[in-house]
């Protein structure tokens, strides 16, 4: 910021536009999130922005165009014990200690996602508001918070296959884009993987090796991703000559993976390979496959699903299925705003392609 400015008192949008070489109004369009101005000219005022210091009134702009700009980040699920409900303490902002949360923080997947989303709103002047949804009442608190136009819509990332909060949003006209194709069809917008794709790729690379006593530990069966990512992995071993494969259903976390192996070798003390339907399962799996003297990939090669944290942490590290989980919440939020820019433009979905990254576990 330059001394005159600094001695005028706050810069105003005037000092922008005579920075910027446009006109005033031409600045408040671009500070203001309008569409049509050219990306030039919402450069140049985006740089004299940042030379003069400027920070728009946030008060004063959302009077005008109605707008919180904060953007809701819903994690939700369904199912929750009443003991726990009744503990919730609501969609506030994070902070209580229920065991729903703990579960939420120790999977990487879940940063993964706030950095996406994180990265997409910083630089439009957003933020976003982490809220949870596990119980009944945390969910109609959630719908009377958007209601209420304390965030302008929600980016809602469902971890149970009944969660009913989709419906719940869509019923009340709120707008908002899910992270992942809903088990139930409601219209919202939503981003996803080709999941069967995936466990494809994994099935492939198992047996290119030579594998061919092979298991799985599928992820939990009432959540659309693991049941695709179980099917796409039965099909294309069914495809290949193997019609019966040994399953273990897991629950995402590294002691269900964990619990899973210990299992399959007790029941196929021979088998090669396995394909486990997420990292944190897959390094749980590599743990207890060490413990009993079995080496990775020598005796037993393993692969994962989703390339998170737990696959570099793996010893060895973890061959796994790539879901570009921090490109898909950018584009889940990328859908909300447009949504927000376009009230009546159609729901629509996106997505993501995996790819296989080989490391030394498989």
């Amino acid at each position: 910021m330059t001394d005159d400015l600094r001695s005028a008192g706050a810069p105003t949008l005037e000092d922008v536009a005579r920075a910027a070489g446009v006109s005033r109004a031409t600045v408040s369009r671009v500070v203001n999130g309008v569409r049509n101005v050219d990306p030039a000219i919402q450069e140049a005022v985006r740089r004299a922005v940042s030379v003069t210091g400027y920070t728009p009134n946030r008060a004063a702009r959302s009077l005008v165009t109605r707008r919180a700009d904060a953007i809701a980040l819903v994690v939700s699920g369904a199912g929750v014990e009443p003991e726990a409900a009744e503990e919730s303490e609501g969609p506030t902002p994070s902070g209580h200690g229920s065991s729903f949360t703990a579960q939420v923080f120790a999977d990487p997947f879940f940063g993964r996602v706030v950095t996406g989303v994180v990265n997409y709103l910083r630089p439009r002047g957003m933020h976003p508001v982490l809220m949870f949804a596990e119980s009944s009442r945390a969910r109609e608190e959630v719908v009377a918070y958007l209601r209420q136009g304390r965030a302008d819509g929600a980016l809602v990332v469902s971890t149970h296959a009944e969660d009913p909060l989709p419906a719940l949003i869509a019923e009340a006209g709120l707008a908002a884009v899910l992270f992942a194709r809903p088990a139930r069809p409601v219209p919202v917008s939503y981003v996803d993987l080709a999941h069967q794709d995936g466990a494809r790729l994994a099935a492939e690379h198992l047996l290119g090796r030579g594998c061919r006593r092979i298991a799985t530990i599928s992820g939990p069966l009432d959540v659309p991703a693991g049941q695709a990512r179980l099917t796409g992995f039965r099909d294309t071993m069914a495809r290949h000559g193997h019609p019966y494969i040994p399953i273990v259903e897991g629950q995402f976390t590294q002691e269900s993976g964990e619990a899973a192996m210990e299992r399959l070798l007790a029941e196929h003390p021979d088998l090669d390979g396995v394909f486990a339907a997420n990292d944190l399962m897959a390094l749980g799996a590599c743990h207890v496959l060490r413990e009993r003297g079995r080496s990775v990939p020598g005796d037993v090669a393993v692969v994962g699903f989703d390339d998170s944290s737990a696959a570099l942490a793996c010893r060895p590290p973890l061959t796994t299925v790539r879901q570009p989980v921090e490109g898909m919440a950018a584009e889940m939020t990328r859908l909300l705003l447009d949504r927000l820019s376009r009230p009546d433009g159609p729901v629509t979905s996106v997505i993501f392609e995996p790819e296989l990254v080989v490391r030394g576990s498989a």
